[in-house]
């Protein structure tokens, strides 16, 4: 019998055992779950064995894209308008507030820092540090009474991505993509793009699967540069000789999961290679922006060294919702402070930077979804993991404290009311009064526009039926939807 080839020292079954070692994480199982492998995980009272749930009725989207504003954006400086707060600065007031300072009774007022003007049809009222997306408000709807859980950045951000405050739960693109399946085989159906300055708080709990699959989870993607770390073909390795190996690997999967019920650490990493293989030459094409016009490239504000960046990741979103991904999430801030919009000290720097970075390519990608024909079907959600308090947070200088009593979201196209308003917060933005929502209102929305019902779409885990939205019925926010 004659001995495997060698590839780069390695023989053979070294090399199937250390296929897609640096992959794994990205694409468990794509293989499997398409064949049926996870069917005990499957939404058994409903679907039996089938490997997906599919639409529980029509769907008014067929795609999310998720524009997260990491810190918490101001929204009484941005899209909640509060007149009777101007000539108040410096006032003290007695205002209930929670956050990371703690409770507190009573503060000094920090009066919005912006003008607000009127725009559209409707007559919205928006800030100066939003002028272009301001053109795009009838076209959107804003969620001004919405609440969460946490004051604090890492259990909000778990909140606002899973649904729960404790790590470890499947976060909303892994139960999107759980529910429809992917569009596009040859890319990942859940994507992320971070911040340059670093990702968010509690890192990759804020994309992960968790109890689910591993082939539901976020991919990072770098809109610049290698689009996936770690994708490239080995070194000494061609492409015939790549997809002779996986021929091969297939061969001993099969044989394997013929005799063990469920997939080892071996059929992860080869269905793993396979995704890997086929977006080695999907996912360079999807970031090559060299097919769009100049137009575009300016539209999205990428000759500009304040926008270039987080237009390049709107962009990229836009090529993505067009090659069928099904859940994509742009983050605008990273690492801590000032590198994302948490204004704890100096209110107008922070949200003139983001602001300034964000506003542009934002409008942009509405303006380009529409004039495609794609806004209908592609719904686009904007907010932070909470919002900020009215008050100052210390003796001096303009920062605010978080506030999660009371924010603003907004959601545009995916069958989406545009040009409404929704919700209100008390006259100074500390908390919300009229119509209050909950985060779980939000993801039950989302559900509901991608034609998942959110009280039934559920993953059998430990014993119990788990949801998204929890235990209790949530319904989706009925008024905003067309």
């Amino acid at each position: 019998m004659s001995h495997p080839r060698n590839f780069c020292g390695r023989t053979r079954r070294e090399f199937v055992w250390e296929a897609g070692a640096g992959f794994g994480s990205v694409a468990l199982a794509s293989l499997l779950s398409s064949q049926g492998f996870f069917s005990n995980s499957a939404e058994g009272s409903e679907h039996g064995s089938s490997g997906h749930v599919g639409p529980h009725h029509t769907p008014k989207a067929e795609r999310v894209i998720f524009l997260f504003m990491y810190g918490g954006p101001s929204h009484i400086d941005t899209f909640d308008y509060k007149p009777t707060m101007k000539g108040m600065d410096g006032k003290t007031v007695d205002v209930k507030t929670f956050g990371r300072g703690g409770h507190k009774s009573g503060g000094r007022i920090v009066e919005p820092r912006w003008n607000f003007n009127q725009y559209g049809e409707c007559g919205k009222w928006v800030s100066d540090l939003f002028p272009n997306v301001a053109k795009h408000v009838d076209d959107i709807a804003f969620l001004h009474s919405l609440t969460a859980d946490s004051p604090i950045h890492g259990s909000a951000m778990l909140m606002m991505n899973s649904g729960k405050i404790l790590s470890g739960n499947p976060t909303l693109g892994s139960w999107v993509n759980y529910g429809l399946g992917t569009e596009n085989e040859n890319l990942p159906g859940y994507v992320v793009m971070l911040d340059p300055t670093g990702g968010p708080i509690s890192g990759a709990k804020n994309w992960t699967s968790g109890f689910m699959p591993a082939s539901y989870q976020g991919t990072v993607l770098n809109s610049e540069g290698p689009p996936i770390l770690d994708l490239r073909r080995p070194e000494g390795i061609s492409q015939p000789v790549q997809r002779e190996l996986l021929d091969a690997l297939a061969h001993t999967n099969s044989r394997h999961l013929a005799q063990r019920e469920g997939y080892s650490e071996l059929s992860a990493r080869i269905a793993s290679y396979e995704l890997a293989y086929n977006m080695q030459s999907h996912a360079p094409e999807a970031v090559d922006f060299s097919q769009e016009s100049a137009a575009t490239l300016d539209m999205y504000g990428m000759n500009k060294g304040q926008t270039r960046n987080f237009g390049s990741k709107c962009l990229l979103a836009r090529r993505l919702a067009e090659r069928g991904v099904r859940f994509i999430q742009v983050y605008s801030g990273g690492n801590h402070n000032d590198a994302n919009w948490d204004a704890h000290g100096d209110l107008e720097h922070n949200h003139n930077l983001h602001a300034g970075e964000t506003d542009q390519p934002i409008a942009a990608l509405l303006a380009d979804l529409k004039q495609r024909g794609l806004l209908d079907s592609t719904l686009v959600v904007w907010g932070g993991e909470f919002g900020r308090q009215p008050t100052a947070e210390y003796a001096k200088g303009s920062g605010r404290d978080h506030n999660a009593y009371g924010f603003t979201m907004w959601m545009a196209g995916g069958g989406i009311k545009g040009g409404v308003s929704y919700g209100t917060t008390d006259e100074l933005g500390s908390r919300a009064v009229e119509n209050p929502l909950h985060v779980k209102h939000l993801h039950a929305t989302v559900l509901h526009q991608m034609g998942l019902d959110p009280n039934r779409l559920s993953y059998f885990f430990s014993g119990l039926d788990q949801k998204l939205v929890g235990v209790e019925h949530v319904e989706p926010i009925h008024d905003i939807i067309a």
